[in-house]
């Protein structure tokens, strides 16, 4: 999957500074959009069943990221970004879950949802497309590659560095 050298010094900035609040640095968005730019940072955490242990914390109910892990997280980040000073002129940071429909950054990220429907936006076309969904029925990180369903079961295979962008498709 594609990404931007900003994008990569970005998240090999901050990746520690998100593994001390204790969270898993999902993904980054960086989008600069003239006198004030986006920072968009995806955090995660495994579910486990050993945490249920206090009854009034979010983590601890299951829930996943909680808005708590987000401030711990707005606050590391803030920091470090205003003494390193990576971006030039304003931006904007938002830290938040990836969500039921979350992006993928990574092919690894990937595994855990086979079987399940993703949308993807190529950069060249496969099959005559460049945006579907599909079925998402294996990912080889060695070779790089996805396999998805379309229509009528044909099965296709797309190189990951050839994807733009991926989301989970949420359903019930």
């Amino acid at each position: 999957m594609k990404v931007s050298n900003k994008n990569q010094m970005l998240q090999d900035l901050i990746a520690p500074a998100v593994a001390a609040c204790g969270v898993d640095l999902w993904g980054l968005e960086f989008t600069p959009q003239g006198k004030r730019s986006m920072v968009r940072i995806y955090i995660d955490k495994p579910h486990t069943l050993d945490d249920v242990t206090d009854e009034n914390s979010e983590e601890e109910q299951g829930r996943g990221i909680g808005v708590q892990d987000c401030v711990r997280v707005t606050q590391q980040v803030g920091a470090l970004l205003d003494v390193h000073d990576p971006i030039s002129g304003e931006y904007a940071l938002e830290v938040s879950s990836p969500g039921w429909d979350r992006p993928f950054f990574q092919l690894a990220q990937m595994k855990d949802y086979i079987g399940q429907q993703v949308a993807l936006r190529l950069i060249s076309a496969v099959d005559n497309r460049r945006k579907f969904q599909a079925k998402l029925v294996a990912v080889d990180l060695e070779r790089e590659m996805i396999q998805v369903e379309v229509e009528k079961q044909q099965v296709l295979e797309i190189d990951g560095h050839n994807i733009d962008k991926a989301n989970l498709v949420y359903q019930d």
